[in-house]
């Protein structure tokens, strides 16, 4: 550690003080609940770092045995620990949202009027006699998308924040990708929220809490909207200071968000860190929260920690079938990398229909193949007894391979790819509509996957990198879309013919692999969830039910992945 990085604050032998359910008043004459953990500083004020969720303030979360923090009774699942934070001179606040734990009210998570209330408690803790008036916020998926819907508002008294791994964009990061309905997470997460809140503690206390009617009227509001602008950032609006945290296997929720802040908000003060591994090792990590704490003492206690003296992004550059503990990070000055080799690799068909075997349908080529081919596979491929055609499932779920895969040659060299992807692929059905999910994986010399520890850490493996897109959504918004990253309306149908191709740009979500020498890039094109989508699975609908769908590519429909390919030496 350099000077500069000692000179964060050290834990002190402070008395932990608790405060269970503190009243907090919102403007309309509502009261929230907090549990607010401070030390006792006699009488020197501190600096608090806050957050606010659905996840019951009172609910102890027992860690995994190899975290870096150990259990114990003020652990709560993805906010900060006070047995850290609190000797170190801040103090936590914990606030139950509106119709949640202790809080009673209308239920609304992920809401604009839940980011109100946000406001309000953090200007009243702000007040509090023992805070310093500076206000933090920290926390992990839900609890980094409050933050982002709370920035827009401009609290005058929230002076830096933390979204570590946040969705930011309800509809694009979490709801629909591509236009795709991705029911696999949403479904279970407000199955189990309810259940705990009606089925737990809180009914005892707060029987009305989570009574929302939240999955009818996500799915109801399929098109972007402002039902979904106003539950997600607006970068226009967003002027704090903040370090932006995503995760490489977050694909599917906990990435995109992160990302997009660096590239568009306007704060003038903004870092980007993306690491990989498990959703809540890297949180709790030593290393993880060094940075945290860096961050923090600089714009709440105005320590010169050095942290905003370094490159703006860290990125951990991922080798291939390792975790958190056997990659290394590295600093870079943008995002994209200045250095990018934006590079073409071509489809190439070579089977008219999907093959039953293991074999790939067509190869991955450097140059634009001259001879137009195309090929054609079922949109609804037959599944197991129990596995109902359009339920979220991966396609583990049918009797036969789903779409069809191209693969490179051996790469010559180790290849750095780092950055967004985007597949252009020419696409048609015998449908009105068609969906196209598209995996890219890291195939081996043996012809094996090597995989990546994903979110829910353990037995999770997941590929590189996923992107998706519904076609009838395939409309793109030219102000907004970059070459390397396609942005779509949603917001029209433009539907098929039957048999008349359409080109299609899907955005695939960033990504950093080294594909060692001698291993392949395998790219799945599918009209469902692939290997490795985990518990971020989609809803597949009837326009599937008995289509077939063929993708297209050479002469004059030339289907291409743009790849950002980082040169071996650092300039």
């Amino acid at each position: 550690m350099t000077d500069k990085q000692n000179n964060v604050s050290q834990p002190t032998d402070w008395k932990l003080i608790v405060e269970k359910d503190v009243k907090i008043p919102m403007r309309d004459g509502a009261i929230l609940y907090a549990d607010v953990l401070r030390p006792d500083t006699s009488g020197e004020r501190v600096p608090a770092i806050m957050n606010i969720g659905p996840y019951q303030k009172d609910k102890v979360w027992i860690p995994p045995y190899d975290l870096d923090e150990a259990a114990n009774p003020y652990l709560a699942w993805e906010t900060g620990n006070p047995l850290y934070w609190c000797p170190r001179g801040y103090a936590l606040v914990r606030v139950d949202s509106r119709g949640s734990g202790k809080s009673p009210g209308q239920s609304d998570p992920s809401s604009y009027a839940e980011a109100v209330d946000f406001y309000d408690a953090i200007e009243w803790i702000a007040r509090r006699p023992w805070c310093s008036g500076n206000i933090g916020t920290l926390g992990v998926s839900y609890h980094a998308n409050c933050q982002w819907r709370v920035a827009k508002l401009q609290p005058p008294s929230l002076k830096a924040m933390i979204p570590w791994e946040g969705r930011a964009d309800l509809y694009r990061d979490q709801t629909f990708h591509g236009g795709v309905f991705a029911m696999g997470f949403l479904a279970n997460w407000i199955a189990t929220n309810m259940a705990h809140q009606v089925m737990g503690k809180p009914r005892s206390y707060n029987p009305g809490a989570f009574n929302n009617n939240m999955l009818w009227q996500w799915a109801t509001n399929n098109m972007d909207s402002e039902f979904w602008r106003a539950r997600s950032a607006d970068w226009s609006k967003t002027t704090v200071p903040f370090y932006s945290v995503g995760n490489w296997t977050g694909m599917g929720l906990h990435l995109r968000g992160n990302v997009e802040a660096f590239v568009n908000a306007a704060s003038k003060h903004k870092k980007l860190r993306i690491h990989s591994g498990s959703h809540f090792h890297p949180f709790h990590s030593n290393e993880g929260r060094l940075d945290q704490l860096r961050f923090f003492d600089h714009w709440l206690k105005g320590r010169d920690t050095g942290i905003m003296e370094e490159p703006p992004v860290k990125l951990m550059i991922r080798t291939g079938g390792g975790n958190a503990s056997s990659y290394q990070f590295r600093f870079e000055h943008e995002w994209p990398l200045a250095r990018t080799q934006w590079t073409k690799k071509y489809l190439k068909v070579n089977a008219a229909t999907q093959n039953k075997t293991a074999a790939c349908e067509g190869e991955i080529v450097d140059a634009p193949v001259s001879a137009a081919a195309q090929c054609e596979y079922a949109a609804s491929p037959p599944s197991h007894a129990g596995v109902s055609s359009s339920a979220p499932s991966n396609a583990a779920g049918s009797v036969d391979r789903t779409g069809i895969s191209f693969l490179t040659a051996p790469f010559a060299e180790d290849t750095e790819i780092t950055g967004p992807i985007v597949l252009m692929v020419w696409v048609s059905s015998t449908s009105e509509d068609a969906d196209i999910f598209a995996t890219l994986r890291n195939i081996d010399p043996d012809g094996k996957d090597v995989w990546e520890e994903g979110q829910q850490g353990g037995q999770d493996y997941v590929p590189v990198a996923k992107g998706w897109l519904r076609a009838a959504h395939r409309k793109l918004d030219a102000e907004k879309s970059l070459p390397y990253r396609p942005y779509h309306t949603h917001t029209e149908r433009q539907w098929l013919e039957p048999g008349v191709p359409v080109e299609c740009h899907v955005e695939i979500w960033p990504t950093c692999m080294v594909f060692k020498k001698g291993h392949r890039m395998r790219l799945d094109i599918q009209p469902r969830d692939g290997v490795g989508s985990s518990v971020y699975r989609h809803y597949h609908a009837d326009y599937n039910t008995g289509a077939r769908n063929t993708v297209h590519a050479g002469g004059d429909k030339q289907s291409y992945l743009l790849l950002p390919v980082i040169p071996a030496s650092v300039a």
